[in-house]
């Protein structure tokens, strides 16, 4: 007879073959300060998304008998949401098990900025258009992935045209909710949760457009993201890029690309440094 797996054994096998996507906010004040970028590496809000590395495709497969893993993960998903609520924070999540298709969400879905996880898109579409990279653009690819460095952002988001960045891969991974920021900023890029978690899960795939061969370079860099990365919001800077799905599950495989800025919105704030966070992972 076998005993109940244990909190960690559910963990690990919820988290083989997931994509997670994840962003919160805290409200304080009335909305909106004008999100700044000193240099170095890191505008991001903490948000994380936990992606696997297998086939996958938008639309539902055969149904497959529910993991043990996904049982109650709706309600707590939903608890997770109120209890953030409650202490004044506003957070959106959605997981998705690429190997059954099965499917939870939870809280604000759309309507995020993306804060440094639109760095995703930037090396996303340079791959793409320039798949054979010098060795110094191929080591400000990698601090750009992996300590999310402000300045390689900059130099591609240039490069590549800016916004049009985002309009080509919104276009070929089909994301509805996401957006080209209003004022040109790569930081203001919006997006959703679910558009996150099929921007990975088809990368992963290889049916966005990028060969398979060239986003393992995208997520073999989030594989080896840095504990610490420079906080291009703050001049000298440094902000942990271990919480969420990381430092929740610290025994498991993870590439994770974080988010972080202080605030989003219209005329003015009073709000806390980590105010608002978006975030992606992967596991596989």
């Amino acid at each position: 007879m076998r005993s109940p797996a244990s909190p960690q054994a559910r963990a690990s096998n919820l988290v083989k073959g997931t994509v997670v996507a994840v962003s919160a906010a805290l409200i304080a004040g009335s909305a909106g300060c004008e999100a700044r970028v000193y240099g170095s590496p890191g505008h991001d809000s903490p948000m994380s998304v936990v992606v696997p590395q297998a086939p996958a495709e938008t639309e539902a497969a055969a149904p497959i008998a529910p993991p043990m893993s996904f049982t109650g993960l709706q309600g707590r998903a939903d608890d997770a949401v109120r209890a953030a609520a409650d202490q004044g924070a506003d957070i959106g999540l959605m997981v998705l098990d690429r190997e059954t298709r099965q499917q939870v969400s939870a809280g604000r879905i759309t309507g995020w900025a993306t804060a440094s996880v639109v760095k995703l898109f930037i090396a996303d579409d340079l791959l793409l258009r320039e798949p054979n990279l010098s060795p110094d653009d191929r080591a400000l690819l990698d601090v750009m992935l992996r300590s999310s460095d402000d300045s390689a952002a900059e130099t591609f988001w240039n490069r590549g045209g800016g916004s049009a960045i985002v309009d080509r891969v919104t276009a070929r991974y089909g994301l509805r909710d996401t957006s080209p920021p209003n004022n040109g900023r790569w930081f203001n890029t919006i997006t959703s949760a679910a558009d996150l978690v099929r921007y990975y899960d088809m990368m992963l795939a290889g049916t966005g457009g990028l060969p398979r061969e060239r986003a393992s370079i995208i997520m073999s860099n989030l594989a080896a993201s840095t504990p610490t990365a420079p906080d291009g919001t703050q001049p000298g800077g440094i902000y942990p890029q271990r919480f969420g799905i990381p430092e929740g599950l610290p025994a498991e495989r993870v590439a994770v690309k974080q988010g972080w800025m202080c605030c989003i919105g219209g005329t003015g704030c009073i709000c806390p440094p980590e105010c608002s966070a978006p975030t992606g992972a992967t596991s596989w």
